[in-house]
């Protein structure tokens, strides 16, 4: 990747930019004025999720924007209580109302079934959100489908019943938090690979190593974490509020870490102190 305008292609020919723009834990109130800002300085894939409770600030930016709705990328998820085909159906047509789009780009489920919720069950919940995101994208109500958060082992249970092969796996990943054997068994697969709090939830930016390596180059500790991300072949999700720093997110594209600059970035501890695994989520 050399510049923010370029893309990723997904399985079905479908592009997507290669970097995105992330709206977790932004009210709805604000969600207007911070993608409209995010917007401006350049971003076109903007991810929200049911559950962000802010599609309806975000849908006011997109409409007042300026920008063709052929140029955005908007993605979204389908939260847990609305596993199973029906309910999943549900919550598309919801989402889709309150964004004030006829379609979506990208469409996720947000976190698998587990064995610990749902016993012999979960496969089948799974497979069953599953087939409702099948029939939205043959209904080109969808332009793409995937996953997020999903283990290799979710991914292979999915598969047994899938039609139409996942094309996007979105997952935690941060310096200090990785999930290296997701990463290279969905990039095996053909997905591609999004990174959701690539930042550490804002911990990573006090770090001193990855300081120091961002003084050679003169870059942040944020641009810093996403380069380190884009070299692993992953589509990050920076969000801020500030404006300059969202344009600063977006300048990663005119410095290449070296191995050992990687390898320091990698070995860094976990700055959060925690992680949600998939398999043992409740929620």
């Amino acid at each position: 990747m050399a510049s923010a305008q370029d893309t990723f292609t997904l399985k079905n020919g479908v592009t997507m930019p290669c970097i995105g723009f992330g709206t977790y834990d932004t009210s709805d109130e604000d969600a207007c004025r911070v993608v409209l800002d995010a917007i401006e300085v350049g971003y076109r894939l903007i991810d929200t999720a049911a559950i962000y409770k802010n599609e309806a600030g975000i849908g006011k930016a997109i409409a007042t924007s300026g920008v063709s709705r052929e140029e955005l990328f908007i993605t979204s998820k389908v939260w847990n209580t609305h596993r199973g085909y029906d309910k999943t159906m549900e919550s598309f047509e919801a989402s889709l109302e309150r964004l004030g789009l006829t379609y979506i780009d990208l469409f996720l489920i947000h976190w698998p079934a587990n064995e610990k919720q749902f016993g012999a069950d979960a496969e089948q919940i799974n497979a069953d959100t599953w087939r409702a995101l099948e029939d939205l994208y043959q209904a080109d109500r969808v332009r793409a489908i995937g996953l997020s958060n999903f283990k290799p082992h979710h991914i292979e249970g999915l598969m047994k019943h899938a039609k139409i092969e996942p094309m996007v796996n979105q997952i935690e990943y941060y310096p200090g938090r990785m999930q290296a054997e997701t990463l290279e068994y969905s990039l095996e697969q053909g997905m591609v690979v999004e990174a959701w709090s690539p930042l550490g939830r804002g911990k990573t930016l006090t770090n001193e190593s990855i300081a120091a390596i961002g003084a050679r180059y003169g870059k942040s500790n944020a641009q810093v974490c996403l380069r380190w991300l884009i070299q692993q072949g992953m589509l990050p999700l920076p969000k801020s509020g500030n404006i300059e720093r969202m344009a600063q997110n977006l300048d990663v594209f005119d410095f290449e870490l070296t191995p050992g600059e990687m390898e320091i970035i990698t070995q860094q501890e976990n700055p959060t102190g925690r992680f949600w695994d998939a398999d043992e989520i409740d929620f």
